[in-house]
């Protein structure tokens, strides 16, 4: 898939918050340091989340590849390589994957993680067991979420496993109150998601006809609300 305009504009915009307006910010909501308020909210829904999108896959990973989409800060990554797995990592934040690899212990056990900075379209590794990707699509609107999701299809072997922003009158709340915030401090907007409407274009899309929706899951922990989706081949 060559990315779109939109895509490309998009892109541009979350490199440019994750890898300077927010750096510090990131740094601090991925570790383990206090946070307080909103921030707490949000690292719990989180961790939440990785939790529910690594219970969908093998607690033994031995000798398979899996690419980590949008890996951030490298927690996923890590858990997935102490369950054996051999990692792809790529994030388009220089920084963001320093500080995954500063946080990368030395011993991953039977696993490893190679990291990568760059477009997660254009993690060209080969083929892939499974791919993760955690928060990577949820600032894309469903029609470009599907195409990342088709070119997904082409490497992966076993299951594709995403999250994006589902569409609810919650959600629409959270985006006002964000909205009052002064830009320089806002993230690129999330794209609020229809559950039903993803999966009519997932159904629709012929390049996602080998692949069906499984675990379906949505987490909310105050300001987080995520979706979880599971595609696994037919």
């Amino acid at each position: 898939m060559m990315p779109n305009l939109d895509y490309q504009r998009r892109r541009g915009q979350l490199e440019e918050y994750f890898d300077r307006t927010a750096m510090d910010a990131w740094k601090r909501l991925t570790s383990d340091v206090p946070v307080s308020g909103i921030r707490a909210t949000v690292r719990a829904g989180r961790d939440r989340m990785r939790a529910t999108l690594l219970a969908a896959l093998p607690a033994n990973l031995t000798g398979r590849r899996i690419l980590d989409a949008g890996c951030g800060t490298g927690a996923m990554s890590i858990e997935l390589a102490r369950r054996g797995a051999d990692v792809f990592a790529v994030d388009l934040s220089p920084n963001l994957i320093a500080i995954a690899r500063e946080r990368t212990p030395h011993d991953l056990r039977h696993g490893s993680i190679e990291y990568g900075v760059g477009d997660m379209l254009s993690a060209s590794q080969g083929d892939y067991d499974h791919i993760v990707a955690m928060d990577s699509l949820i600032h894309y609107p469903a029609a470009d979420m599907v195409r990342v999701l088709e070119t997904f299809s082409s490497s992966a072997r076993r299951s594709i496993l995403f999250t994006f922003a589902p569409r609810t009158p919650a959600l629409t709340v959270m985006h006002t109150v964000g909205r009052l915030f002064p830009r320089s401090n806002r993230a690129p907007a999330i794209e609020p998601v229809s559950n039903t409407g993803l999966r009519q274009r997932i159904d629709q899309s012929f390049d996602l006809g080998p692949w069906r929706p499984a675990m379906s899951a949505r987490i909310t922990s105050g300001f987080y609300m995520s979706h979880a989706m599971e595609l696994v081949r037919r």
